[in-house]
């Protein structure tokens, strides 16, 4: 499939996304969410903090098995009014077929807070 020209970023674009690894200190219920989720709390490293997300990924992940794993998420969107709760970064996934989301992650532990490279 030829890639669509109209989606092309430019180099600077790229570089203006903090796409940060970061460590699952919590993972929550979030009931009062439209779709299942839980309300992650990433820690960053000193540099950015701890920040929350809410994160639909409850069709593969225990909570418990969330805590301690390390995410990829984007850290420098605008915080985001989620219900009741500000989300303030967007761990990222990809979607399966069937509409489930596979967490990103790194292969190997990296220092939290370290940015793609």
């Amino acid at each position: 499939m030829a890639k669509d020209q109209t989606h092309t970023i430019g180099w600077a674009d790229f570089e203006k996304v903090e796409i940060r690894i970061g460590t699952v200190i919590s993972a929550d219920e979030f009931p009062e969410a439209r779709k299942p989720a839980y309300i992650l709390r990433v820690d960053f490293g000193p540099e950015v903090g701890v920040l929350k997300s809410s994160a639909r990924i409850t069709d593969l992940y225990a909570r418990e098995e969330l805590v301690g794993r390390q995410v990829v998420a984007v850290t420098n969107f605008p915080p985001k009014q989620i219900g009741p709760i500000m989300s303030e970064c967007l761990v990222t996934g990809f979607h399966r077929p069937d509409g489930a989301v596979v967490l990103a992650r790194p292969e190997r532990p990296v220092p939290n807070g370290s940015r793609l490279a």
